[in-house]
């Protein structure tokens, strides 16, 4: 929601350049930088408590939000309910997998749970658009509420689980401080990917200091008697290609996204309300997720959905690539509704595939693993697009055919990442006899994978 509210936020509040990139980026910052200690916390700690927990501090911050007076305010705010993301969402998918004995049932509510969250990104623009000509508070207000209303209904209706027993020799909090300064220093790093050569030299430290930490990380890990992450899990092969086709799926998507909303706000001048309802033909995934997919994946298995996703996305995309200044909205309305169509086949499976070889007692890491790829695939795919149409942009005289011309190379990275996943998903398909899987049922030894 908060896309939109941006340049009210700006202007309201006078805020800089970089202050208002922070406004954006520190949500990203705290949920990449937390999710995989998140999904941990869930195993170790109480998957109910820690989503109960969190979703108040989440309510708390957003509330902070919206009283902002000053940038370090909303930055701080931003930031802080980002970490609560981080802590939550693990929490909530590791709640539906370790409720749902494994096979169809638990698919199923995969596919309900990731066709809510995909609505809540399209029609996210909507609201945002509806609620700015309100006044921009009213982006951090209204999830307020409606946290409010979930966290009442969550005590009566998340079932109550046995208190996790306390580790005996203790936790892992080196492995914990290790891992989450890790992901902190590479998000800072890929944020600041879009501001080019301002700051470079912290960017680059940003990214080369990541490695080192992930390496001290793993030391850390092999040594531990309570590993935060037992390094065992990445031999789940199925688990490994989901986190990385998420990874480019979404930076693809969110990197396609961005840049059509920068095309019909500043090149032809649409208000950030006209451009959120144009948008709303991608929120068709909120329909479909937990409808159409669920059949086609109990028909043909994971792989071959996730692959037809992505196949729907390198068309929907490379269609756009020729975008012409007055191109009218029937003109981009078949790559509109086909990456909303992708997102439905691709996003949901993924999330199926990303948790079904794991074991019940590593579905909140698992969870972690898959929200941190996707939180630094949409983090990528953003500041991606932006270095390069800033790169693009540089060179142009500033006419708006200059300005174009830098939205179509911008467009070459989201086309380019798609084609990635595309062939990283792509080795997971296994031939499976539509017997094996039609009906919801699968005999022993033909589960369909990733």
């Amino acid at each position: 929601m908060l896309a939109v509210a941006v340049p009210s936020i700006r202007a309201d509040l006078g805020l800089t350049t970089g202050t208002t990139a922070w406004v954006m980026s520190g949500y990203v910052l705290g949920y990449a930088g937390f999710t995989m200690l998140g999904g941990r916390a869930a195993d170790l700690l109480g998957r109910r408590r820690m989503f109960l927990t969190w979703l108040g501090v989440f309510l708390a911050f957003s509330m902070l939000g919206g009283f902002a007076v000053d940038g370090w305010m909303l930055v701080a705010a931003r930031f802080v309910t980002g970490v609560a993301s981080a802590f939550m969402t693990p929490a909530a998918m590791s709640i539906i997998t370790t409720s749902y004995p494994r096979g169809p049932q638990r698919d199923k509510a995969l596919l309900v749970f990731s066709g809510v969250g995909a609505g809540g990104f399209s029609l996210g623009l909507v609201i945002g658009g509806l609620l700015t000509e309100l006044g921009w508070r009213w982006v951090f207000f209204a999830p307020v509420f409606l946290a409010g209303a979930i966290l009442l209904a969550a005590f009566k209706l998340v079932p109550a689980e046995t208190r996790p027993q306390p580790a005996r020799r203790g936790y892992d909090l080196a492995g914990a401080a290790t891992a989450a300064a890790a992901m902190l220093l590479f998000a800072f790093g890929i944020v600041r990917i879009e501001h080019g050569g301002e700051g470079l030299a912290l960017t680059l430290g940003a990214l080369a200091a990541g490695p080192v930490l992930v390496a001290v990380f793993v030391v850390i890990e092999r040594r531990a008697r309570v590993p935060l992450v037992r390094l065992g899990i990445f031999r789940h092969a199925a688990m490994v290609r989901a986190d990385a086709g998420a990874l480019l799926f979404l930076g693809a998507f969110f990197g396609f996204q961005f840049i059509i909303t920068l095309y019909l706000q500043e090149l032809r001048g649409w208000s950030s309300l006209q451009a959120a309802i144009a948008l709303i033909a991608m929120g068709c995934d909120a329909v479909l997720a937990p409808t159409l997919t669920p059949r086609l994946v109990n028909r043909y298995g994971n792989g071959r959905v996730i692959f037809g996703g992505f196949l729907l996305a390198i068309a929907a995309y490379g269609l756009f690539l020729p975008v012409g200044m007055d191109w009218s909205y029937a003109a981009m309305f078949p790559s509109l509704i086909l990456s909303g169509v992708a997102f439905a086949l691709a996003y949901g499976p993924l999330t199926i595939a990303a948790t079904d070889s794991v074991a019940p007692e590593e579905q909140g890491l698992a969870g972690g693993l898959l929200y941190t790829f996707t939180q630094f695939g949409s983090a990528v795919g953003i500041s991606a697009v932006t270095a390069v149409y800033g790169i693009a942009s540089a060179g142009g005289d500033g006419s708006p055919e200059a300005v174009l011309d830098a939205y179509r190379t911008a467009l070459v990275v989201p086309a380019v990442m798609i084609l990635l996943g595309a062939a990283v998903s792509a080795f997971g398909l296994r031939a499976t006899r539509p017997d094996d899987v039609r009906g919801g049922t699968r005999r022993p030894g033909c589960r369909p994978r990733v």
